[in-house]
């Protein structure tokens, strides 16, 4: 059962396909706000997932973030997730990532746990 309160973390770190220029979203070589969010998504993702019955899965519905400073390649960053709130399917997530010299971003991030054959069969 997810409640709240649940965590989850993972580390990366930061090589050429994570940056801003891989990413198209700039053309400098540091950690991309997208490789971010992707790493915060994922986390939040990872931390529910197991929790799920078969045929369930979770799919984001809303992320809200600051990216706070870049970090350069070949850094570690370390992103942890917490449960904040449950409202029926609807999940929310505290969401911070942070590399040697602190916080680099954080926010809100909301999924939303689906049956995933019929979630599928309406696209």
């Amino acid at each position: 059962m997810i409640s709240k309160g649940i965590k989850g973390e993972q580390k990366l770190v930061v090589d050429h396909t994570h940056t801003a220029n891989a990413f198209g979203s700039g053309l400098v070589e540091v950690f991309a706000t997208p490789a971010m969010i992707t790493l915060m998504e994922n986390t939040a993702f990872q931390s529910i997932a197991w929790l799920l019955p078969e045929g369930m899965t979770s799919v984001g519905t809303e992320v809200c973030v600051n990216h706070l400073r870049a970090t350069p390649i070949g850094h570690t960053v370390h992103c942890e997730s917490r449960v904040t709130e449950v409202r029926g399917r609807s999940v929310v997530f505290e969401v911070t990532v942070s590399d040697e010299k602190g916080i680099i971003g954080q926010g809100k991030h909301t999924r939303f746990v689906v049956d995933t054959e019929k979630f599928m069969s309406k696209l």
